[in-house]
This record gives C-alpha cells, sequence and structure tokens, in this order.
C-alpha cells in the first residue's frame, strides 16, 4: 500500500536538572557548593533518505522522541546529554502542524536535514551560584522543558513535468517509451495506483523527471476516487502534460477530459492551472482513414489558441513523441530553473514552552493563586526556609512580571 501522507507526534528532549549538594571530604569542613548542571535534551531531527519513496514506516510507528538530558550530579559531574531523534523521509516531504495545517519545512534536496525541535537547556547546578555573600546555595536550576508538536507529513513527489489524464489513456504506457521506469500496465482503470518517476534522457541536451500522476477522474478535488491522493504530488511540477484517448476507444470526449482535468486541477490549487501545458493526443495508432486529421484538428482549435500546443502521438509505437519531449524541454529551459518548493508558515522555536506559562487567579479578597509548572520545580529546588533561597525565589517573581502583575489586579 502506498502512503504519502501521515500524522506523527514529535517530541525534543527535557534539559536535566541543576544538581544541588555539598562537598563533603574529612578535613574539608566547609567544602562549598558541587552540584553540577544537568545535561541538554536531544534534539528532535528531520533528514531526506533518498532509499525512501513512500511515508510508509508512518502507518506503523507514529511517536518519535528525542532522549531527555541527564540531571547534574555531585563533584561537579555534568548530566549526560539526551540523544537526538532523526526522523528519515523520503525527498520532497513537507511537514505541517496539525491543527493549524501551517508549513513547518519542506524536505527537498536543497534543505536534506534539519531540526524541527531543539530540546530543552540543561539547568545549572548550585555551584554556579556561589558568590561572596552566598556561599552555601541551596537551589538549582531546573531542565527547559521538551518541546512537542503533532505533525502531518505529505508527500509531494519531486518531478519537472507531471502526466496527468483520465484512468487508462496511456500515461504508463508512454513513461515507459520514454524513460527506464517500470510502471504496471493494463487494459483497466486504476491500474497506476503510486506516482511513478522516470528521467527522460535526450540526445544534445539536459534531461528531465517526469512523473505519471495515477488516474484522475471528475470530482477528484472533493476526493472522489483517488482525488486528494494524488492531487498533491502534482504540486511540484512545472510543466503539465495532459495524455488523453485522441482515438476515444473508451467513447470519450478527448476536449472535454481535457476541461474537466484542469477544472479538478484550479480547484484543488488554482496555481496549477496556471502552470504551462501540453496536449498529447494519443492513440493515433488506432485510427483509421482521416479521423486522425479531424480529431487533431479540432484539438488545436480548441487548445493552440490558448496557448495549449499539440502534439498527436503513439505511445506503443513511438510516433511523434521525440518531437513532444524536446517541446517539453525547451518549456522548461524558458522557466525559472529554481525547484518549487513551500515557504515556512510555522516556526517551531517560536512556541512557547509549558514551562513559560504562569496563571494568576484571585481565589479571595486576599489570596491570589500563581500556578505553573516551572514555579512548581522551582521550589522544588529553593529552600523557603533559607533568606538566600526566599531572596532567589523573589527575584524569580520580579523577573517574569509575576509581582507587576499581582500589583496589576490589586495585591
Amino acid at each position: 500500500m502506498f502512503a504519502d501522507r501521515a500524522k506523527i507526534y514529535i517530541r525534543s528532549g527535557k534539559g536535566g536538572d541543576g544538581h544541588v549538594s555539598f562537598r563533603r571530604e574529612l578535613y574539608v569542613p566547609a567544602g562549598g557548593p558541587d552540584g553540577g548542571d544537568g545535561g541538554k535534551g536531544g534534539d528532535l531531527i528531520f533528514e531526506i533518505d533518498e532509499g525512501l519513496n513512500t511515508l510508509n514506516e508512518f502507518r506503523h510507528i507514529r511517536k518519535y522522541c528525542a532522549g531527555d538530558g541527564e540531571p547534574g550530579s555531585k563533584k561537579r559531574c555534568h548530566g549526560r546529554d539526551g540523544s537526538d531523534m532523526i526522523v528519515k523521509v523520503p525527498p520532497g516531504t513537507i511537514i505541517k502542524e496539525a491543527e493549524s495545517g501551517k508549513v513547518i519545512t519542506d524536505m527537498n534536496y536543497d534543505n536534506p536535514r534539519e531540526v524541527i525541535l531543539r530540546g530543552g537547556n540543561g539547568g545549572k547546578g548550585n555551584m554556579n551560584y556561589a558568590t561572596s555573600t552566598m556561599q552555601a546555595p541551596k537551589f538549582a536550576q531546573p531542565g527547559q522543558q521538551a518541546k512537542e508538536l503533532n505533525v502531518i507529513l505529505e508527500l509531494k513527489v519531486i518531478a519537472d513535468v507531471g502526466l496527468v489524464g483520465f484512468p487508462n489513456v496511456g500515461k504508463s504506457t508512454f513513461l515507459s517509451r520514454v524513460t527506464n521506469a517500470k510502471p504496471k500496465i493494463a487494459n483497466y482503470h486504476f491500474t497506476t495506483l503510486n506516482p511513478n518517476l522516470g528521467v527522460v534522457d535526450l540526445e544534445g541536451a539536459d534531461g528531465f523527471v517526469i512523473a505519471d500522476i495515477p488516474g484522475l477522474i471528475e470530482g477528484a478535488s472533493e476526493g472522489i476516487g483517488l482525488g486528494h491522493e494524488f492531487l498533491r504530488h502534482i504540486e511540484r511540477t512545472k510543466v503539465i502534460i495532459h495524455v488523453v484517448d485522441a482515438a476515444s476507444t473508451e467513447g470519450r470526449d478527448p476536449i472535454r477530459d481535457i476541461k474537466v482535468i484542469n477544472e479538478e486541477l484550479e480547484r484543488y490549487n488554482p496555481e496549477l492551472a496556471k502552470r504551462p501545458q501540453i496536449i498529447a493526443a494519443n492513440k493515433i495508432d488506432v485510427f483509421y482513414g482521416t479521423e486522425e486529421e479531424t480529431v487533431i484538428t479540432l484539438l488545436k482549435e480548441e487548445f493552440e489558441p490558448q496557448g495549449i500546443k499539440v502534439f498527436p502521438i503513439s505511445a506503443v509505437s513511438g510516433k511523434g513523441v521525440k518531437e513532444l519531449l524536446y517541446y517539453t524541454k525547451q518549456v522548461l529551459d524558458s522557466l525559472d530553473q529554481k525547484p518549487v518548493t513551500f515557504e515556512r508558515e510555522f516556526f517551531p522555536e517560536l512556541m512557547a514552552n509549558t514551562d513559560d506559562k504562569v496563571a494568576i487567579e484571585q481565589v479571595d479578597e486576599h489570596t491570589f493563586s500563581v500556578t505553573g509548572s516551572r514555579i512548581r520545580r522551582l521550589l522544588g529546588y529553593t529552600n523557603l526556609d533559607s533568606e538566600k533561597g526566599f531572596a532567589f525565589f523573589q527575584k524569580f517573581l520580579h523577573e517574569n512580571g509575576i509581582i507587576d502583575e499581582l500589583e496589576e489586579k490589586g495585591i
């Protein structure tokens, strides 16, 4: 089963907590603080693997977590850093934030590796807080929280040219004729269930990558048939070749077929309808008498005034294919050579950590409740019975604007 979309949960590593301890050795009655720092949490990294061409793996494994940093320990020992989690994806994978659908990154050949979620920094041990006036700090810094996200992976194949058309019009036969790809070919609808890629080699010119997009039908943009499963793969292509059954071997009107496909492309993404298009009028080898001339004339009269060139071809015999390919290369060369990529819309590094959130509620006339995971952890490492520890906690409240907010509420 070909999978080109998956939803997964990702999380970076939490930073290790700083340690509170004091040096205790024989003949060293006041050794001072020696609590070490916590280790950094592991990063969550996406990386291209050119050996992959589907997202099948993500149907079975849906949770990817980096390692947490280890807490510091006594004798100034630093906690071990958490291990990074590297998630391998095929080239052309788009990573989106699940709730908003906004693009986080586009994993393509220009961007083969990217850190999506950075691990939390380790907390400082109490050895860092010793001063001339506070020689025995009984608190340490907690490690930063991990970051987590639900993301959607979408595979959009990387190809210069996309073949579109109704089922059974000869797209796979055409691909096998012009490339070394070996798609499944048979005389029934939806033979092709996976997008197939092939490289076209041209004598005296650079080649290009072509993709056979599985058969679209009317209503594809609304998810009918295989609609959304494969429309997304056309989004990266620079040129669209419409393959039509010019001989109407199944009784369909080739002109109507092209118009229907164009309407589906525009409904799905209006930008697709603006891409350069070429018509491959296939199956001319089964025409009788003057039928070919009549049908091709009608196609040219309908579409060439719109700037859409029509090429009569036979994918079986190869007639007209060479002319079509060289014209396609000419169109590609006239376009911007920059690959089609998707701009970043969501920035995980700007997400607020859960430990940054503080809630203040008035319980009664004289009591306010201040809650938050960062405050809870800080209290766990602070000795409020100590004047120095209490001053440290008060400083935290001031520096984070909590005292100001309480005063605004009337404390």
